[in-house]
């Protein structure tokens, strides 16, 4: 949880705002349950007599009471009631609670010690006693009196202030409604402070998700974007479109439910232990047995599910990759009709998620009714030992509806927390996920001290080796040579002979294991990044093209580029012919992967989008493969003419694309078997000689020898 936490570092005045608001909700709910004790023990049963102290009182039986009250006590009666007449009378406000407490404990003692004495004397007189409680006093010995004190004490003393109150005529009924009036427009008060508090905490903590998610899925993206292929290669771009996507939501989920329920839990737990501790602890036992009965239950549904969470992620990501190979690779499938097989595969992937999902979603199902179990059983436990507290005059009704309240809010409060149990080990996992992403280290990043690029152009290969990240042998060995600004050096060889990776090395896509790479005399090492990528112009060997028009795909390197550069670019690259036959022309819509246009004049634009960035260098990684003889002819021509001082390198398959390459490099397993120009190459190289064999006829061999 603390990881999921970090994320939200940031925003920690938002979490200081949710956490006040949910103090205010919980103050607000805790409260309730005191009021409901007071309406039914107070209200209900005492009439709405709320103190054993009167507020007015017959001067008979004020002093009847205070010739039974110790000296210290009599001079506090003095000091608090005020003679009105015939009557004395106290106003509650001016009435401190210590004075209060010692003016009811003395008032229940002198009551008990008047009755007892009417019952004495009337029994001396040989009269009947009608009243129990006076039959039971005149009997009693002072310990007895100190234990029916305890029990019938309270009740006693406000029979004693209401038949004081019916003595002066006060309408009973209408203090009674005046006082359940009270509490209830309370009650009223404090429901709509808890709706609104609940109101602010879900809204702020949904804005709080919300904003953190989104903050989130932009650090994820500017990560991948600058991974390099390492990265992209270790984590898989299906399982890093899932962490971007079905994890970040994980972890929006969660929040919302941490902020708005897991968090409110600890509070509500904690205030309804303070609660109880103020009213009656003889049932606290309870509270403690539920609380371990819920924390077990938990315990053992944690240790089930929890790996089953972090497995089901895993299946996700299997299931978005199968999906992703199946929805982009229909048109092999269906040539092949490999439908059914990639169905099946599809359906294995699908059902092992399902299965993985339909376990957690039973033992879920399972928590939630034993919990309402543990709650329903501790509610009758509770009323069975109170019912026995009642009869014996321990508690009172109110209280024990007040304690079932209290435990209910404390069980619910761990309830609340069983909701991490179900959200957190997934939520986990995706946080682990995220932040596996987030703090991977990018191995390919700006030098401390960057140095600036040359003006040239000028690229050497010094004894480069590599070799791709886990592998055990080298793909290039000793690639020793250099591209003169201006010239065309071109790169030919078997298919797996490194031609593809060379040139990767050039825009740092990789990075070299041995040896450097230098640009006009500068390792690249030491280059900044923007600085080396901004002067090349690269087309790989799968044209891709972004979702758009033709003119924002021509502009996706140069968006400064004007009109007549872009169309200078188009030309270059034979794309104009087809650009122009389109009805909106630059403005035609590209579909996502350009699926829309054909493979040829995909890699046209391809080329195009590449020479709108005006480089000072370009590196053609077999971009030719897809042109007719007559449209390669066409480019290379206007390459030759159009960019005349840039460094041009070109990997390909057809020695007729580098015939007229000032430079062609032959590889063979990685190494450099040959160096030099076309006739010079086919004169003396074999393995030169093998490929234009295979490709020229014997008079063109003849030709080209002669």
């Amino acid at each position: 949880m603390l990881r999921i936490m970090k994320f939200a570092k940031k925003r920690w005045h938002i979490m200081l705002v949710i956490i006040v608001l949910l103090i205010g909700q919980a103050m607000c709910e805790l409260t309730l349950p005191t009021y409901t004790s007071n309406i039914v023990n107070v209200g209900l049963t005492y009439k709405g007599i709320e103190y054993a102290v009167p507020e007015q009182i017959r001067e008979a039986s004020y002093l009847g009471l205070i010739a039974m009250m110790p000296e210290d006590i009599r001079k506090l009666m003095a000091d608090t009631y005020q003679k009105d007449g015939d009557i004395y009378r106290v106003d509650y406000k001016d009435v401190d609670k210590q004075t209060m407490d010692t003016l009811s404990d003395a008032f229940l003692d002198a009551e008990l010690a008047m009755m007892k004495f009417q019952a004495q004397q009337m029994l001396a007189a040989g009269k009947e006693i009608e009243n129990e409680n006076m039959a039971m006093l005149a009997k009693m010995s002072d310990k007895d009196l100190e234990e029916f004190k305890d029990s019938y004490g309270n009740a006693i003393a406000i029979s004693f202030v209401r038949q004081e109150y019916e003595a002066l005529g006060v309408d009973m009924d209408a203090h009674q409604m005046n006082y359940l009036k009270r509490y209830g427009v309370r009650m009223i008060g404090l429901s709509f402070g808890c709706m609104i508090f609940a109101i602010l905490v879900t809204l702020v903590a949904a804005k709080l998700a919300a904003v953190t998610s989104k903050e989130l899925r932009e650090s994820i993206f500017k990560k991948v974007v600058s991974f390099s292929n390492e990265e992209m290669n270790k984590f898989s771009t299906a399982s890093l479109i899932t962490r971007c996507t079905n994890d970040v939501q994980q972890i929006q989920m969660f929040m919302i439910v941490m902020f708005r329920m897991v968090l409110y839990a600890p509070i509500m737990g904690l205030g309804g232990i303070f609660r109880v501790s103020q009213t009656d602890l003889s049932m606290s036992w309870i509270i403690v047995l539920a609380v371990v009965l819920l924390l077990g239950l938990v315990g053992i549904l944690m240790v089930a599910v929890m790996p089953k969470f972090k497995i089901m992620q895993s299946l996700v990501d299997r299931v978005n990759l199968v999906a992703r190979e199946i929805l982009t690779g229909i048109p092999v499938i269906r040539a092949f009709s490999r439908e059914k097989y990639e169905e099946g595969r599809f359906d294995e992937a699908n059902t092992n998620l399902m299965q993985t999902q339909l376990f957690t979603s039973r033992m879920m199902a399972f928590m939630m009714p034993a919990m309402m179990f543990i709650m329903n059983g501790v509610s009758i436990l509770i009323i069975w030992v109170g019912a026995h507290g009642i009869d014996a005059g321990d508690i009172m009704v109110g209280d024990m509806m007040a304690f079932i309240t209290y435990t209910m809010q404390i069980i619910m409060s761990f309830l609340m927390l069983t909701m991490i149990s179900i959200m957190l080990p997934r939520a986990s996992v995706a946080a682990e996920r995220i932040d596996e992403v987030l703090t991977s280290e990018t191995l390919i990043t700006d030098c401390e001290a960057p140095e600036e690029m040359g003006t040239q152009g000028e690229i050497t290969f010094e004894h480069v080796n590599f070799a791709y990240p886990g592998a055990e042998e080298d793909v290039l060995h000793d690639i020793d040579f250099t591209a003169h600004a201006g010239k065309t050096t071109a790169f030919i060889g078997s298919t797996g002979s490194g031609k593809s990776t060379l040139v990767q090395l050039i825009p740092r896509l990789f990075d070299v294991t041995g040896g450097c790479i230098k640009i006009d005399g500068t390792d690249i090492r030491k280059l900044r990044l923007n600085d080396l990528r901004k002067q090349i112009g690269f087309v790989p060997q799968k044209g891709v093209l972004f979702s758009g028009t033709i003119d924002s795909n021509l502009r996706f390197g140069a968006e400064d580029a004007t009109d007549a550069e872009i169309e200078k670019a188009a030309r270059i690259a034979q794309a104009l012919e087809f650009i122009e036959t389109k009805p909106d022309k630059y403005d035609t819509e590209i579909a996502q992967g350009g699926n829309n246009v054909s493979g040829g004049q995909k890699q046209r634009l391809a080329i195009a989008r590449a020479l709108a960035k005006n480089a000072k260098i370009y590196v053609f990684d077999d971009s030719f493969s897809a042109l007719d003889f007559k449209t390669d002819a066409a480019l290379r021509k206007a390459l030759n003419k159009e960019v005349s001082d840039a460094t041009v390198l070109i990997v390909a398959q057809r020695i007729s694309t580098i015939l007229h390459a000032d430079q062609i490099i032959v590889l063979d397993e990685g190494r450099i078997v040959g160096k030099g120009t076309h006739k010079e190459l086919l004169a003396g190289n074999q393995v030169y000689q093998e490929i234009a064999r295979s490709q020229l006829s014997q008079k063109e061999l003849e030709g080209e020898v002669e």
